[in-house]
């Protein structure tokens, strides 16, 4: 029996050597991938989402739980996903029995700044699966990420077409914000936390829509870490006076038009505060993911209804089908876009 089982497992080495292939990651390491990966593992939050868009059904598992409510923005298989949670980086909570249980032929790891990186991995190599990095510094490398991780899951087309509409949407953008001089660009304040108080450095990986949209970000400074939410006072707020807000919290935009002390705001006083899309995932930031494609057509169409025209309505539709694996109804892209009734805070390029 034991004689049996040693040659079955030494066919079945042949056989995965044998319909293996070579890739070259974006580490330009030269990996020996499956040919045609049937499991794929993405301990990072930037892998998962990147992942889903290539191919749902080669995820292994989902890092976090999903809340019920965004089921219908995502493609049926995630409502059975096995939630196999982080292995490494903030709130480790791996479960390891379910991570092998799931047999991933391939791991996709993330490189990025202050992220992940390979001594880390070292933990998943009780998996016995090949490691492939993607490099993400900027959202524009989503470019190169969508035809690298197409070459790697053998899914070329579906890569390159990922590839090309990122590849569009930065085009699109660059083309019209070079037309615009800077007097004209608004000062946008990018609003976090519960009383709004919260923000970023304009060379903050978290804001770097502003930076494509213009470099508008009103706070001009050096990021004191990572996480960011740099603490400014009201006082500073009413300084920068800024024409346009982003708002991260639902229930502070709620609560805005209330608040006294925020009623001389040029942003608020011209109607022009504007509720990040979070369905299923943020279209702006934590985690910044591939969603920010879409979401810098959302931030441009606020800031430029004018010069940048699109019908975001549409335009939504046509990412979800594309890039989610879902077709959303008209009142699915409404609940999508404004998870409010103050039509007025809407981007204007993006009213009903």
């Amino acid at each position: 029996m034991r004689h049996i089982t040693l040659i079955s497992l030494s066919l079945l080495l042949v056989t995965t050597l044998a319909t293996a292939r070579e890739v070259t990651d974006m580490l330009g390491r030269k990996v020996d991938v499956p040919e045609s990966a049937k499991k794929v593992y993405a301990p990072s939050p930037y892998g998962s989402y990147a992942l889903y868009a290539m191919d749902p059904t080669l995820l292994a598992g989902w890092i976090f739980e999903i809340d019920e409510e965004n089921y219908p923005y995502l493609n049926k298989r995630m409502q059975t996903l096995p939630s196999i949670g982080r292995v490494f980086g903030p709130g480790q909570s791996a479960n390891l029995e379910v991570l092998l249980a799931a047999h991933p032929d391939l791991i996709l790891m993330w490189q990025h700044t202050n992220e992940f990186n390979q001594k880390e991995a070292e933990k998943l190599k009780i998996l016995n699966a090949p490691f492939v990095y993607a490099v993400d510094e900027s959202i524009e490398d989503y470019t190169n990420i969508f035809k690298f991780l197409g070459k790697a899951l053998n899914k070329e087309e579906r890569g390159n077409k990922l590839a090309a509409y990122s590849e569009k949407t930065f085009k699109d953008v660059r083309n019209t914000v070079a037309k615009i001089p800077l007097a004209k660009r608004p000062k946008v304040y990018y609003a976090e936390g519960l009383d709004g108080l919260s923000t970023e450095c304009d060379d903050s990986i978290h804001v770097q829509l502003l930076k494509l949209a213009g470099d508008v970000d009103v706070h001009q400074c050096h990021t004191s870490n990572h996480k960011g939410f740099e603490k400014i006072s009201m006082e500073t707020i009413l300084t920068y006076n800024p024409d346009v807000m982003i708002v991260q919290e639902k229930m502070f935009f709620d609560k805005i038009n209330t608040l006294p002390i925020w009623s001389n705001v040029n942003a608020i006083k011209n109607h022009r505060v504007y509720l990040i899309p979070k369905a299923p995932f943020n279209w702006f930031d934590r985690p910044p993911s591939f969603m920010r494609i879409m979401g810098l057509k959302w931030l441009m169409s606020a800031l430029y209804p004018k010069e940048y025209k699109i019908n975001i309505k549409k335009e939504t539709k046509e990412f979800y089908s594309l890039f989610m694996n879902v077709n959303l109804t008209d009142k699915q892209v409404q609940e999508v876009l404004y998870p409010t009734d103050d039509y007025r805070k809407a981007p204007m390029g993006a009213n009903p």
